[in-house]
């Protein structure tokens, strides 16, 4: 993967191009994490993607690397609460927000995967499918998404009736039946469970 959309950015005159991604989304329980990264130029980080496309054991294994080598990384999350009073596309901008501003040092500039762009502090360029594409923004998801899951792991061990271990508080088969089981829990977003429990959120 080649620094395509870093090298343009500091022809333009930036120096610390930050990738921006999110994990987290879509599931029915959890925070929404978003990561940020800045990476030299000759990092060394084989197999480097898209977290989606890398198994577990590989995301794991770049994990500690990235954070080593990058020039400033950051992760951060926006709670249940804040999915469900914001909604999560603004939750997931406001974790977004939270991670490029705590990077030191600060990024000039930045590279947000997808095709909606957080209100940020620096200048912003959004790339559909960018964590496959940037090598900051793929950086980015991996961090995203391995300290996401190590949470989901945290409320695996408060909540052990859902079974989060299993599937991270994604909406599958079995999460869902245990919903209907047990009731939601307080890291259940209510405001995604309308369909399964039958009522209006």
């Amino acid at each position: 993967m080649e620094f395509r959309y870093e090298d343009a950015a500091r022809s333009r005159g930036f120096s610390l191009i930050c990738g921006i991604d999110e994990a987290g989304r879509g599931p029915l329980a959890g925070p929404v994490y978003a990561a940020a990264v800045i990476l030299p130029q000759d990092c060394d980080l084989p197999g480097l993607n898209d977290s989606k496309k890398l198994s577990e054991k590989k995301r794991e294994a770049l994990f500690p690397k990235i954070k080593e080598q990058a020039i400033a990384w950051a992760v951060a999350s926006a709670s249940v609460e804040e999915i469900d009073s914001l909604n999560i596309l603004q939750a997931t901008f406001l974790a977004m927000r939270r991670a490029l501003e705590a990077l030191d040092p600060p990024a000039d500039y930045a590279l947000v995967d997808g095709n909606r762009t957080p209100p940020l502090s620096v200048p912003a360029q959004t790339i559909i499918g960018g964590d496959g594409l940037s090598p900051s923004i793929a950086a980015a998801s991996i961090l995203a998404k391995v300290s996401r899951d190590h949470y989901m792991e945290t409320l695996d061990r408060l909540y052990p009736e859902y079974q989060f271990i299993k599937h991270k508080g994604y909406g599958t088969a079995l999460h869902r039946e245990l919903i209907l089981k047990n009731g939601p829990s307080p890291v259940h977003r209510k405001s995604f469970l309308g369909k399964i429990l039958g009522v209006k959120p």
